[in-house]
């Protein structure tokens, strides 16, 4: 994810009702030798978590609240709820550690890894290049935008070349801007975009019949519609990228040993369970990796 349009998206879930309840290689940054990968094999992912970590007990995971369903709070609490504070439980189990949640700004998240204020990065961040000249991640959950309509899709839309010549709402600066104005300039019929602060005042427009549709990130869309009964999901995503769970440069031995965890997650189902619970199933992996990101 990339966090600016995720706290738009807090400040108008804020906002509207609707959401009042509502981003392997080695420690270097590079895959696993082969070598590494063989010693590895057949070690649980409690074999591989470094002595320090078991010594302490403890799996500090840092998290950005602001983004349902994967991180927020629970209405009236401060309690950290959503698919990354479940997903962090039970990896924490697979190791055999108490978890530590905390919530932190976005932009602290990369910093607190480098200075060991946290062990791990589990906020929807996005594996991009840029950021693996800081950390590692061990991908797990891959996710794009997806087109959102009024219930029953009137215009009858299907992808996104039945935008071409309709009025379509998106949010400033945000990826999903771009993949319709990627489209936009493929039409020989011109779309008109009406650019919204963010994807709930995007939605006001899609009430009111000022647009059509939207391009909105999945698991957004998905915790909209959950939340009411007035919009329709296409299953199409776009532009997909995967997010991962971060972790220092210097602490290879915990990336290993989050990377099998979370394998062991995925071959046992727990994995898929946690995501349908919240509904982005869609976005899952059928295999964890490291370091992925384009």
């Amino acid at each position: 994810m990339n966090r600016p349009r995720s706290l738009r998206c807090l400040a108008a879930l804020a906002v509207v009702a609707l959401a009042a309840t509502a981003c392997g290689r080695s420690g270097q940054g590079e895959a696993p030798s082969e070598a590494a990968s063989k010693a590895a094999s057949g070690r649980t992912a409690a074999e591989l978590l470094p002595a320090q970590y078991r010594e302490k007990g403890v799996l500090r995971v840092a998290t950005a609240v602001g983004y349902p369903p994967m991180e927020m709070y629970e209405p009236g609490t401060t309690r950290l709820t959503g698919v990354d504070p479940d997903l962090a439980k039970a990896l924490a189990e697979r190791l055999k550690l108490k978890l530590e949640l905390t919530n932190a700004a976005f932009d602290g998240l990369i910093p607190g890894l480098e200075s060991g204020r946290f062990d791990l990065v589990m906020s929807s961040m996005t594996d991009s290049a840029q950021r693996r000249r800081a950390v590692d991640f061990v991908d797990y959950f891959r996710t794009g935008g997806v087109i959102m309509t009024k219930q029953g899709n009137p215009q009858g839309i299907k992808s996104l070349a039945d935008l071409c010549g309709k009025t379509v709402v998106l949010a400033k600066g945000s990826s999903n801007l771009h993949i319709g104005e990627e489209q936009n300039a493929k039409c020989q019929e011109k779309m008109r975009i009406s650019q919204s602060e963010d994807a709930p005042t995007g939605l006001l427009q899609l009430d009111s019949g000022r647009a059509v549709a939207t391009i909105v990130d999945y698991p957004v869309a998905k915790m909209f519609t959950k939340k009411s009964s007035s919009y329709e999901v296409l299953p199409e995503q776009y532009g997909t990228a995967p997010w991962g769970i971060a972790s220092a440069k210097s602490q290879g031995g915990l990336r290993d040993a989050v990377h099998r965890a979370l394998q062991e997650l995925i071959d046992n189902g727990d994995y898929k369970k946690i995501l349908d619970t919240w509904g982005v199933g869609d976005s899952a992996v059928p295999e964890a990796t490291v370091n992925d990101g384009q």
